[in-house]
């Protein structure tokens, strides 16, 4: 299997060689460009396309939030995942509506960057630390919908989802398939009205749930 193609955007060198010096541990996931502009990220993107675009929210030229607009109205397939020093809520919601997979802060541990990546490689949108989460709780919907409903393998299933767990991690740590961790999943998203790992992430730490 080809490894997951990585390109970072940070204006900062320090960071650049601390990121690419984690990835570069990782059998599975390559660096394949750096960037230190907003202009230089939107050229590079297009001449190399990497699966994933690890994106700093603050450039010189730009706004990570203008990067990923320009992204999304050129048609690149490029998945972004934030990762930054702030955890402003205005930058978090706004990157996220422009169809982000996912917002990190810089200190995260480093298997969870590394999780983060995989799991946003294999199509999981919503990636977001617990600090994240906390955020954005008033902005997640769904007052009236009942988390008293889920079934102890839900609670579990969401609690993964909470530490922010890849599909592949949480059947590993369940002992069940990948097919029946999505069906969970399913499940949790109606029981609890939402319609993503964000949302259902969130409601679980809101309503302490996790």
């Amino acid at each position: 299997m080809s490894p997951i193609r990585v390109m970072l955007a940070d204006d900062h060198p320090v960071v650049r060689t601390g990121i690419r010096n984690l990835i570069e541990k990782a059998v599975d996931i390559e660096v394949v460009g750096e960037a230190s502009t907003a202009g230089e990220t939107l050229k590079m993107v297009m001449e190399f396309q990497p699966d994933i675009l690890l994106l700093d929210m603050e450039l010189p030229d730009a706004k990570g939030t203008d990067v990923a607009m320009q992204l999304q109205q050129s048609n690149s397939k490029v998945k972004i995942l934030a990762l930054s020093a702030y955890d402003d809520p205005v930058y978090i919601r706004e990157l996220l509506e422009l169809g982000a997979s996912g917002y990190l802060m810089k200190e995260e541990a480093p298997d969870t960057i590394l999780d983060a990546i995989r799991g946003v490689a294999h199509g999981e949108q919503g990636w977001v630390s617990r600090q994240i989460a906390a955020q954005m709780v008033s902005w997640v919907r769904g007052d009236e919908n009942d988390g008293s409903k889920l079934t102890s393998r839900e609670f579990d299933v969401l609690r993964l989802v909470v530490e922010g767990r890849t599909n592949q991690n949480i059947a590993a740590n369940l002992g069940i398939s990948e097919k029946t961790v999505e069906k969970y999943m399913d499940a949790i998203f109606t029981k609890l009205g939402v319609a993503s790992r964000v949302e259902a992430a969130v409601y679980a730490v809101r309503e302490g749930l996790v």
